[in-house]
């Protein structure tokens, strides 16, 4: 895929139009479907800005290798459905745990928003925490590192969906970092 082709696919998985992702990162419209046909290139600046709206990194967007794809699945789930037994601590991890039931390792993540300086001047005015702390009531989302057949996975359980994204690159399951989140590995592990 072209730089093109996978920021119109990024964009599109956001849930953006061109209009709303212009508007964000402070851009003509225009200049938005210049880089989506591969007429033109983002500076630097503005390929790290929107690497952290679309929640992927600037290497994926500038690869045109097929080493940089990912592939994600996303599928309804019924957390009530999945008993809390074993290493799980709640429904959450019991649905991990039965989705990748053969996986090699499942880590549990802790998210943390890497925040820009203007968020952490704003989170030092507002109060400690503020930002991470709206952050998460955002998003309560479980996250995991599950690793099975060579391949590391990041898993998002929600209240409706466990959706899994195969990484590009290896990661080190202790702390990584990945879209505009640091994920590091929470003190225990389920397999």
């Amino acid at each position: 895929m072209t730089f093109g082709e996978k920021l119109k696919e990024a964009r599109k998985e956001a849930g953006l139009s061109q209009e709303q992702f212009a508007q964000k990162l402070s851009v003509s419209r225009s200049a938005v479907a210049k880089w989506e046909s591969d007429k033109g290139m983002p500076d630097v600046n503005n390929l790290k800005v929107m690497a952290q709206l679309l929640d992927v990194s600037v290497d994926y967007l500038l690869d045109e290798g097929e080493k940089l794809s990912f592939r994600e699945t996303k599928e309804a789930i019924d957390p009530d459905r999945f008993e809390v037994t074993g290493k799980c601590r709640d429904k959450k991890d019991a649905a991990c745990c039965f989705k990748y039931s053969g996986a090699d390792a499942i880590y549990p993540l802790i998210r943390r928003k890497r925040m820009s300086k203007a968020e952490w001047l704003a989170d030092l005015v507002a109060g400690a925490g503020i930002i991470q702390g709206a952050d998460y009531l955002r998003d309560t989302s479980a996250y995991y590192l599950v690793e099975t057949g060579g391949k590391q996975l990041l898993v998002n359980v929600s209240a409706d969906f466990i959706t899994s994204r195969e990484l590009a690159n290896r990661v080190d399951p202790k702390k990584f970092d990945f879209g505009s989140y640091t994920f590091k590995k929470a003190p225990y592990r389920l397999i």
